[in-house]
């Protein structure tokens, strides 16, 4: 994923910043626990779309 586009990317809910997950391939939103993912290189920024983290598990993802 382009990293000048990963700078401006904001999560579509809460403007949160996002973190890449470079192993699920998906933009985290630590705020609201959400995992958008990316698809043929491009964010799906939808939250229908997106995957609902566990509230149990860790609260940041460490970018790789």
């Amino acid at each position: 994923m382009d990293t000048r586009l990963l700078d401006i990317l904001v999560c579509p809910l809460c403007k949160g910043p996002l973190k890449h997950d470079r192993q699920q391939n998906e933009l985290i939103c630590n705020g609201d626990r959400l995992a958008f993912p990316i698809r043929d290189g491009m964010p799906v920024m939808l939250e229908e779309d997106a995957r609902t983290l566990d509230p149990q598990g860790p609260s940041e993802v460490v970018p790789s």
